[in-house]
């Protein structure tokens, strides 16, 4: 009998097409081997009392179908500080919702830097870069139109993600395989409540501390933030934060809108009188439920879909 790990490989070693339904696939691994750098934990995946997500061993993502596939994909990283992935609260009613949406929606399950990982703090963006350029490489198979893939991430996933949008030409690893030939650049990025600078005074977080220490150089601070990435012709941007936001200052998003407006990028920015941080697709009564129908309508026009 093959072992889930052999299964596991062979699910990715071949395009074969989803079932039209908005259930989860099985995990499908992200390299043909060990992870550029080696390194890392263990054993399975750990999921939390929420859903949350550590101990993540083999960096993978999980495809949500939809019933009627648009051919526009999404690629959703949840937060969680880099230290967990808040996938129970974040990702998963996101892909939920995408795929009743008629986007193929990803969950992608990135190395976290704590779990001993050789390559540092590169392990997440080698991740979400090789994702991008795995579902373009199996398009066909997941039934997505390869110039119509996005991301959405959430506080530190939308600092991962933000920078694989903003710095997609960045070679993080070398070439694992064929795969690693296609781009990695995503056709449209929405942020929500995201991490974006590393600079002072903003920089009292997780993010901060996992991947470049409690001391860091001004030039490293700068080299991991997103906005000093920018640059024209970048991925349109969909932002979305609270103004009482206690985690990620709300000045993150306007400085990212900032850049975004100096470099002619397309950017949508909606702040929400309150609601705090961490509210996934909104909270019931709170005005946080409003943004996934600013989203969708945003969606309808740069990934071609249809209003709401």
């Amino acid at each position: 009998m093959q072992t889930r790990r052999a299964v596991l490989a062979s699910l990715a070693a071949t395009a074969l097409p989803f079932r039209a339904t908005a259930a989860a696939s099985d995990a499908i691994p992200l390299w043909p081997g060990s992870p550029p750098g080696g390194g890392g934990p263990e054993g399975d995946v750990r999921i939390g009392a929420r859903g949350s997500a550590t101990n993540i061993a083999q960096p993978s993502m999980r495809v949500f179908a939809p019933n009627r596939a648009s051919g526009a994909a999404v690629l959703i990283a949840a937060g969680g500080g880099y230290r967990r992935i808040e996938n129970g609260k974040e990702a998963e009613p996101a892909a939920s919702w995408l795929a009743a949406r008629g986007v193929t929606a990803f969950i992608l399950n990135y190395r976290l830097p704590p779990e001993g990982w050789g390559a540092g703090p590169l392990a997440p963006l080698q991740d979400a870069q090789r994702a991008l350029r795995l579902i373009r490489a199996r398009a066909d198979g997941f039934g997505v139109d390869p110039e119509r893939v996005g991301v959405l991430g959430f506080s530190a996933g939308g600092h991962l993600l933000g920078l694989a949008a903003a710095r997609s030409d960045f070679a993080s690893y070398p070439p694992a395989d064929a795969v690693d030939g296609r781009s990695a650049r995503p056709g449209f990025a929405a942020l929500i409540y995201p991490i974006v600078t590393l600079e002072p005074p903003y920089d009292d977080t997780s993010t901060r501390r996992v991947l470049i220490g409690r001391r860091p150089t001004p030039q490293l601070a700068a080299d991991w933030s997103i906005q000093t990435h920018i640059r024209p012709g970048q991925p349109p941007m969909f932002l979305a934060q609270a103004q009482d936001d206690p985690i990620s200052d709300p000045a993150n998003t306007e400085i990212l809108a900032q850049a975004c407006g100096r470099a002619g990028v397309p950017v949508e920015l909606r702040r929400l009188s309150s609601g705090g941080h961490g509210f996934g697709m909104g909270r019931e009564g709170s005005p946080t439920r409003r943004w996934p129908d600013w989203y969708a309508a945003w969606l309808g026009k740069v990934a071609g879909l249809g209003p709401g």
